[in-house]
């Protein structure tokens, strides 16, 4: 393998296993464990070599929001699929609010770094990174979908938007308010069918 092509692997394979620790850190103890220096140390590299690849810790921090959208996309079109094919587009739905608030109770640190921690990601606009846009577009194809097979073929595409971001304040709500303890105990089911119902 030639000298630049092995740098290169190198240097992703350090890019890894920067935001897998940084994940592993924060999952454990929380964002505030989660400095350069403990990074260093925990991955076995100088300071100098940690900032070559992210400026600070406000640059990991959306590089595991990224992947964490990223994980997120997947695992949505992965429900959404199993939904359809299980009973169509309530199913489908349902499937997909499913996953969603799954995936934010069993990563409430990459989660945070998605959508509370302070990073320079930008959301809603056409400019918002791919992995951002992916996981919107997840939500809206299903609400899409449901519009479609309703007989809402011609409805504006700015109300579809609008009926997405309310999707998805929606699942942000149940996820916060349900991680903080502030929803009543063992009525998750029910709470997600009152919310599929309102959208079909």
């Amino acid at each position: 393998m030639p000298q630049h092509q092995r740098r290169d692997r190198q240097r992703a394979d350090r890019h890894r296993l920067i935001l897998a620790t940084a994940r592993q850190i924060a999952e454990a103890e929380g964002w505030d464990a989660v400095t350069t220096r403990r990074l260093a140390e925990a991955i076995e590299y100088s300071q100098p070599v940690l900032y070559s690849h992210f400026a600070g810790k406000d640059e990991i921090v959306a590089a595991v929001a990224l992947d964490g959208f990223a994980e997120l996309t997947e695992s949505l079109r992965t429900q959404r699929a199993a939904g359809t094919d299980a009973g169509g587009r309530v199913a489908a739905l349902t499937a997909v609010a499913r996953a969603y608030l799954d995936f934010a109770a069993a990563h409430p640190a990459v989660y945070a770094a998605m959508f509370t921690l302070h990073t320079a990601l930008t959301f809603a606009t056409p400019q918002s990174p791919e992995p951002l846009r992916d996981a919107f577009g997840v939500l809206r194809d299903c609400l899409a979908e449901g519009r479609a097979e309703g007989g809402a073929e011609g409805s504006d595409q700015g109300d579809l938007e609008s009926r997405t971001e309310l999707f998805w304040a929606a699942l942000h709500g149940l996820a916060t308010l349900t991680a903080g303890r502030r929803l009543r105990p063992g009525l998750a089911d029910e709470r997600l069918e009152l919310l599929v119902g309102q959208l079909t």
